[in-house]
């Protein structure tokens, strides 16, 4: 229990930090996911695919996505308000 007390105290005290630095970092990860999804889309066989999609695009707007969405969980000032805006998609969309 107490090393769970630590933890999110740390992560309290770093996550604007952390925030900051996906954000100052993003070209750079951008470059790096590119690269490795280039790699990625030239190893799959095309004859394995349905349809061809080239996944550069692709997982570029799902980075992105995931970056806003780390940066939303990172800069949230109360986790009680996340949790009703889980809860309420939760709802909404039973």
């Amino acid at each position: 229990m107490f090393r769970r007390t630590m933890r999110e105290t740390a992560f309290r005290l770093a996550r604007r930090d952390l925030a900051q630095f996906l954000i100052d970092h993003e070209d750079r990860l951008m470059v790096i996911f590119r690269d490795e999804l280039r790699k990625l889309d030239e190893e799959i066989p095309e004859e394995n695919l349905f349809i061809d999609i080239h996944l550069v695009p692709l997982g570029e707007m799902i980075l992105r996505a995931v970056l806003r969405a780390l940066n939303r969980f990172l800069l949230m000032d109360d986790d009680a308000s996340a949790m009703k805006g889980v809860q309420s998609e939760h709802t909404s969309t039973v």
